[in-house]
This record gives C-alpha cells, sequence and structure tokens, in this order.
C-alpha cells in the first residue's frame, strides 16, 4: 500500500526531469577550457625593452638593470622581453638600431651613455615611448632641471662632468709632479663642448695645461695614441666620452709603454687597464634606475620623476698597472681606496 502511494510521485519526479543535450555539455566544457587558458594570457602583460648601448664599456650597467628587474618580478619570457644593441661606437649605426627600437614600438628604451640618450631621445621625438638613462656623463644635454625632465627621459646622472676636479686631484696625488696631459677627444661627439668646458675650468685649479688629441673613429685609436709620449705629457686623462671608451684598450697600451698615469671616468676601465678612476659603479646605477623603470610601467610619468644622483662614489685603483708604468702609490691612498685591482 505504501509503495503504491508513492509511486506516482517518484513517476512525477522522472517525468519532470529532461535529459541535458550532450551538443549543450560540449560546448560548456569547451567554453570553460578556452576561458581558463585565454584570461591569464590578457592578465600577464609581456613588456618589450629596448637597451642601446655605445660600447663594451658599459654592458655591466644593463646587467645591473637587468638583475634588480627580476628582483622586481619582471622575468623574461614570463612578462618581460630584452633586446640587446651595441654600436660599439659607431655613430651611424647606433642611430640606425635607435630607429628600429621606435619601429619595433618597444615599452621602454634602457640607455647607457649620453651619447645612446641623445640618439633615443631623437629617434622618440613624437612618440609615446619612455626612456631611461642608466648613466649620463652630461646630463645637461638631456634635460634642464633635476625636479623633472619635461619630456620622456627619466634616469640617473652619473655627475662624471662635474667629477672632472675630483680625477684631477687625484691624479695629483698619485702623480705630485704631473704638469702636461693628454686628453684623447671625439670632436664630434656630443660631450665634447662639455668636456672641454670643464677642463678649461678646473685643469688650471691643479696647475695642470693639457691638449686635446682628436680621434674621430674608434678605428683610428691605434694611430693616434702613439703621438702620446712621455717626452710630451705627464699623464692622460681619459673623459666620458664613448668613442674614446670603445677604444680604451689602446690608449692603456700606450700608457704602459710611455709609462704614463692614465686617469678615467669609467669604474670599469681601470679593471681594463687604467690606473684610476673616482667614479659610480655602473651595475649600481642600472640597479637604481630599474626602479625608475618599475615606476613608469606602473603609471608614472617620466617627465614628473625627479632625475637621480649616484647613491655612491667609488675610488678605485689598479695595483698592476701602477707596477707596469712604476708608480708608487702612497699607502694613505690605498686605505682610502673602495676597491683595489692587483
Amino acid at each position: 500500500m505504501r509503495h503504491a502511494m508513492l509511486s506516482p510521485l517518484t513517476d512525477s519526479l522522472h517525468a519532470q526531469r529532461s535529459p541535458i543535450p550532450k551538443s549543450l555539455i560540449f560546448w560548456t566544457i569547451a567554453i570553460a577550457l578556452l576561458t581558463s587558458a585565454v584570461c591569464p594570457a590578457e592578465a600577464q602583460r609581456i613588456y618589450s625593452i629596448g637597451s642601446l648601448n655605445t660600447g663594451d664599456s658599459f654592458i655591466n650597467a644593463f646587467e645591473g638593470f637587468r638583475e634588480r628587474m627580476t628582483e622586481l618580478g619582471y622575468r623574461e619570457r614570463q612578462n618581460v622581453r630584452y633586446q640587446y644593441y651595441n654600436s660599439r661606437g659607431n655613430e651611424e649605426l647606433l642611430r640606425t638600431i635607435a630607429h628600429k627600437l621606435v619601429h619595433d614600438k618597444v615599452d621602454l628604451i634602457v640607455t647607457s651613455s649620453t651619447t645612446a640618450t641623445v640618439a633615443a631621445a631623437r629617434a622618440t621625438q613624437g612618440t609615446p615611448i619612455p626612456i631611461v638613462f642608466l648613466s649620463a656623463g652630461n646630463s645637461q644635454k638631456l634635460f634642464k632641471s633635476f625636479s623633472g625632465s619635461g619630456n620622456n627621459l627619466a634616469g640617473i646622472s652619473s655627475a662624471s662632468l662635474e667629477l672632472t676636479g675630483k680625477r684631477f686631484e687625484l691624479l695629483k696625488e698619485l702623480a705630485p709632479r704631473t704638469k702636461r696631459i693628454a686628453i684623447p677627444l671625439d670632436p664630434n661627439g656630443v660631450n665634447y663642448k662639455a668636456i672641454v668646458a670643464e677642463v678649461q675650468a678646473t685643469a688650471p685649479k691643479f696647475g695642470l695645461g693639457y691638449s686635446e688629441i682628436h680621434v674621430r673613429r674608434v678605428e683610428e685609436m691605434g694611430i693616434v695614441a702613439q703621438s702620446i709620449t712621455r717626452k710630451k705629457y705627464d699623464a692622460i686623462y681619459h673623459p666620458p666620452d664613448s668613442l674614446v671608451t670603445e677604444a680604451v684598450e689602446q690608449v692603456v697600451n700606450q700608457a704602459i709603454k710611455e709609462k704614463l698615469p692614465l686617469v678615467t671616468s669609467l669604474l670599469v676601465n681601470v679593471r681594463r687597464g687604467c690606473l684610476a678612476t673616482y667614479a659610480a659603479d655602473y651595475p649600481e646605477l642600472g640597479k637604481q634606475a630599474a626602479a625608475l623603470a618599475d615606476k613608469i610601467f606602473k603609471g608614472s610619468k617620466p617627465s614628473e620623476l625627479p632625475i637621480e644622483l649616484p647613491y655612491k662614489l667609488n675610488l678605485v685603483l689598479n695595483l698592476q698597472t701602477a707596477k707596469a708604468i712604476d708608480l708608487k702609490i702612497a699607502k694613505e691612498i690605498l686605505l682610502r681606496a673602495d676597491q683595489v685591482f692587483e
């Protein structure tokens, strides 16, 4: 009896259920799979960064930049892609690369010298592509105020020109009898006028006379360097000049041959054989600039970001070079050194 009373209700429930079409099940699963595959790709933007360089001496600046970017969460093949280019002192190639990066519509260009930054700035005119310079020896060439560039540039001023006096002071400490110095320079370089103006204002304060040794192509440096002899000069100063930097080994070889102290504007060049410098550490400048790139990607306008100065400057010496030119470095200078290559 009880079974008979329940049967109509059970039958009614079965009757109300309608079978789900197999096609609906298929499309529901397909849409779910497509949604799970597409959404993360749309959410994970891949930033394209072009690195514009003028010589091997600047490679470690970009390495510092990339290292810090990874720490900030930008991982290659996941959410960032790099294009690295090195013109190696070739100005025509530098301009071509700069325009290629603009054509590729990269999200950001990072540069490692004033020369590279000027080329990038010209190429990006009229575009929204921001530029972060990892180092600018002649920062006034790029902007008018340290409070903000007012254009598409942001970055770090290496204060290299402003340190000319400190380097001359260091040279006089290392070789007190120095009176005449040779300065290899590219007369067509973007820093040329600023370098000469700084040297003219600073050299007399340390009792230094100087001669400009002009070089217009990297390939010329070997021949030009031969004119720098001990009969004419007491020392050599290598200023922030991209062309000369690319051929600095030729200058180093001549300096050692003639037993002349060679003070440089770049820390990395002391490792390459120059005697000494007082300068910023380029890998650290790269790391410092990465924080600016991160801010730009998160919405900050490069025009409104303050231009930064290096967190630290370093006194660096090469004792192997000192020995090669028969120069004994005073103990008090060695104790002050931040880094010594032996």
